[in-house]
């Protein structure tokens, strides 16, 4: 095969958060690379949380996307939680004793801030050493990428913000609840895309902090829209259950914890994907009905829409690798409830272990490569 062409219009990659089962887009994205040829790229990239770490990453490096895609893969596999958080006793003991502290002084402590937790500290050093300083810039000006974009929600303002890095002859944009700003995309950004409330702590930018921008962004697909792409390829970390799943309860008794912390999870990260979704293809429905030649109605259009999921629920992958966690973290999710759980959704999402980030990067690369035909068609047609 000779791979696909680089398209004439933006092909934007958007890429979900999801902790880490961000994996298994890796695991997608490795496989488009081996199969696209070596001038394939993905013009606009866009992300969030986990999924913008990806997306940041695969934006600043300079390297063809084939190359760029088994870089991204090492770095997974050298990652385990260490280097995303302290999950040691002494840390999360510590931030527990500060927490209760400040709930029991009624935060009177002068000075006295709790910021989240876990410390990520080692996240962003991690990421530091592995996206390219000035890469996203290079590759605007080279014109190997035509805009990147990353989600993160105000606490100063309580609006998604969504940061771009991309030429000026796209314009910025404002609606209910969100809005754009131009700026150069740095490891603070990432870390405040990646900063899910209370857990993680927020990241400061120019005097505001910002969260994870899953928390209030609504609609995930606009930003790549706005960015220009008229074709959208996203990878989603939902596994779509079929209604004899969908029904079937994964336990009996009063709720555990990590039980409703994973169904918050799955809130914040898969939902608002899956709602946008279902309203692009609506919106491309009505389109289609207009008469040839009628304009479309506040300047709406097309959008041609591919989404990738797993073929396995990501909760139950993780569900017998609790004992790779560290010992402290272990005792606290089986004090939560997480051993009674036969899809632990909330474990999936802290799993940044070698066991794990395999079996997402394997069943990432499975799926797209059955589903190849179909990708590839998305990717190359003229139209």
């Amino acid at each position: 095969m000779d791979g696909l062409n680089p398209r004439a219009d933006p092909t934007a990659l958007v890429l979900s958060g999801g902790g880490a089962r961000a994996a298994y887009q890796v695991g997608v994205l490795v496989a488009i690379g081996e199969r696209a040829g070596p001038d394939f790229r993905f013009p606009v990239l866009t992300g969030v949380s986990a999924g913008a770490i990806n997306a940041v990453f695969l934006a600043s490096t300079q390297e063809p996307f084939a190359v760029a895609v088994r870089s991204i893969r090492r770095a997974w596999l050298r990652l385990s939680i260490e280097h995303v958080f302290r999950g040691g006793f002494l840390s999360l003991t510590g931030s527990a004793a500060r927490w209760l502290w400040m709930l029991g002084t009624g935060g009177t402590t002068p000075g006295f801030e709790v910021k989240g937790l876990l410390d990520t500290a080692p996240l962003r050093e991690y990421l530091g050493r592995v996206i390219e300083p000035g890469g996203i810039t290079a590759n605007l000006a080279a014109g190997r990428l035509r805009a990147r974009a990353l989600s993160t929600t105000s606490y100063s303002t309580g609006r998604t913000v969504t940061f771009i890095e991309c030429g000026p002859e796209i314009e910025t944009w404002e609606r209910a609840g969100r809005r754009a700003t131009r700026t150069k995309i740095t490891v603070d950004h990432v870390m405040a895309s990646s900063a899910l409330p209370l857990i993680f702590p927020a990241a400061a930018i120019d005097g505001d902090h910002y969260g994870a921008g899953s928390v209030r962004q609504s609609t995930p697909l606009a930003p790549a829209i706005h960015l220009g792409a008229n074709r959208l390829l996203a990878i989603s970390v939902r596994y779509r259950r079929t209604a004899t799943e969908a029904a079937k309860h994964q336990l009996q008794g009063y709720p555990p914890a990590a039980q409703v912390m994973g169904m918050l999870m799955n809130a914040v990260f898969l939902d608002f994907l899956d709602a946008d979704i279902e309203r692009v293809e609506r919106v491309n429905e009505m389109l289609a009905l207009l008469p040839p030649g009628t304009p479309a109605p506040g300047g709406l259009r097309p959008i041609k829409l591919l989404v990738l999921r797993p073929s396995r629920d990501l909760g139950k992958l993780s569900a017998d690798l609790g004992e790779h966690l560290p010992r402290t973290l272990r005792i606290l999710l089986r004090g939560l409830g997480s051993d009674r759980l036969t899809s632990p959704d909330f474990l999936s999402y802290l799993l940044f272990e070698r066991p794990y980030i395999d079996r997402l990067l394997e069943l990432g690369y499975e799926d797209t490569v059955a589903k190849w035909d179909e990708v590839e068609r998305f990717l190359g047609a003229a139209d």
